[in-house]
C-alpha cells in the first residue's frame, strides 16, 4: 500500500530539516582565544541567527537563559555576563582561569545545539631561578635549579645551557612538572650560564642567568721540552721544560728529577748548558688544593756528548755578546740542576 505525505507534513519535514541544517551549520566563534585574565570575551554565533530564547553553560554550569527580552543570570556571572537577546551571543567579562572550558549554547526556537572551547591564560610575569650552592666538585656534587614565577598559567618551562635546550637523561632531571632541574654528579661542563624560559599563549619571561663554579682535576697533563717531541738532546744545549693540567682551581705545580723534588714550583723548568749528568727522568706534579686530587707526569730526557767543544763556544759567545754592548747572559733566567 503507498504511503502518501499530505502539504502539512511535508511542511513540518522542510522545517525540520532548515532547522537541522541550519544548527549544523552554525558555529560559536570567540572574539579573543586564547582570553587574557581580567579581559573580555564575546562569543558570537555565525553566521548570526535570530534565536527566541535559550541557554548558555560552559562544562555542566548554567551561566544564564533567556526568553525573548528576559535573561536570568546564575550565581557566579551576575554582573559579568549578559546575552544579546536576539543573536544570542553571550558577553562574559572580569575572566579568571576557572573560566576556561567548553561553552554551549543551546536554543529550542530554532533547535540548535553549539559548543566551542574557550582558554582563559594569566600573563607570565617575574620569571625567577634559585640554587641552594654554586661551588660544586666534579663527579662529586649534583646541581639543584629552581624555577618559579610570580603569576602566569597553562605554563611550559624550557631550561637552557648557553644557547642549548637541557633534556633529561641518565645526569638530567627535570621534576616538579619541569620546574626543577637536578644535574647529578656534575661535570666541568655543567658550569652553565642556566636559565629557565617559561611561557603560555599569550607571553613568556626569562630568568637571570646561574652560573656554577666547578672544582676539578688536574688531568690532561701534558710535557714539552723545547716545544718538540723528543727526548734526547746534546750535551750544552738549553731546555725549557713546560708543564700544563686542566684544573680548576689552577693546580699546585711542583718540578722532580730522578724522584727528588726540585726548587720550581711553576709551569716552567729551564736548564742551561746540560750535561750527560743531568740524563733521567723529569717530573711535573700536580695538586688541587680544592678537589684533594693530585696528578704528574714524567719525562725522560737523554742527554748525549756531540764531540764538540761546547764550552767554549759558549765562552765565544759570551765575549761576542759583551763586546756588542750586551751585560746579561743565559745563565740569568736558567737553572743548573747537576746531581
Amino acid at each position: 500500500m503507498e504511503k502518501k505525505f499530505d502539504g502539512t507534513s511535508a511542511i513540518v519535514f522542510l522545517a525540520l530539516m532548515h532547522s537541522f541544517l541550519a544548527s549544523d551549520a552554525v558555529e560559536v566563534k570567540p572574539s579573543i582565544n586564547p582570553a587574557v585574565v581580567g579581559g573580555t570575551v564575546i562569543l558570537s554565533l555565525s553566521p548570526s541567527v535570530t534565536l527566541k530564547g535559550g541557554s548558555w553553560a560552559v562544562g555542566e554550569s548554567l551561566i544564564l537563559t533567556w526568553l525573548g527580552d528576559q535573561q536570568a543570570v546564575f550565581s557566579g556571572y551576575s554582573g559579568r555576563a549578559f546575552v544579546n537577546i536576539t543573536t544570542g551571543a553571550l558577553t562574559l567579562s572580569s575572566l579568571t582561569v576557572a573560566d576556561s572550558g567548553v561553552y554551549r549554547v543551546q536554543s529550542s526556537d530554532p533547535q540548535l545545539t553549539v559548543n566551542t572551547s574557550v582558554t582563559v591564560v594569566e600573563p607570565v610575569s617575574n620569571v625567577t631561578v634559585s640554587v641552594n650552592q654554586t661551588d660544586l666538585t666534579e663527579f662529586q656534587s649534583s646541581a639543584d635549579i629552581k624555577c618559579s614565577v610570580s603569576s602566569g598559567s597553562s605554563l611550559s618551562i624550557i631550561w637552557m645551557n648557553h644557547s642549548s635546550e637541557v633534556t633529561a637523561n641518565d645526569r638530567v632531571q627535570l621534576t616538579d612538572g619541569n620546574f626543577t632541574l637536578t644535574i647529578v654528579n656534575v661535570t666541568r661542563y655543567d658550569s652553565g650560564p642556566f636559565r629557565c624560559y617559561v611561557l603560555n599563549p599569550l607571553s613568556n619571561g626569562t630568568s637571570d642567568p646561574v652560573h656554577f663554579i666547578i672544582s676539578y682535576g688536574p688531568d690532561n697533563m701534558a710535557l714539552t721540552v723545547n716545544g718538540l717531541n723528543i727526548t734526547s738532546f746534546q750535551s750544552g744545549s738549553n731546555l725549557t721544560m713546560l708543564c700544563s693540567a686542566e684544573s680548576n682551581p689552577p693546580a699546585q705545580l711542583q718540578w722532580a728529577f730522578r724522584g727528588k723534588l726540585v726548587n720550581r714550583t711553576d709551569t716552567l723548568l729551564e736548564l742551561c748548558h746540560v750535561g750527560e749528568n743531568q740524563s733521567g727522568p723529569y717530573s711535573c706534579l700536580a695538586f688541587n688544593n680544592q678537589t684533594k686530587a693530585h696528578n704528574y707526569i714524567t719525562t725522560h730526557i737523554v742527554i748525549s756528548n756531540s764531540g764538540l767543544d761546547h764550552q767554549a763556544l759558549n765562552v765565544l759567545l759570551v765575549t761576542l755578546l759583551i763586546l756588542a754592548g750586551f751585560t746579561h747572559t743565559l745563565e740569568d733566567v736558567c737553572d743548573s740542576l747537576r746531581p
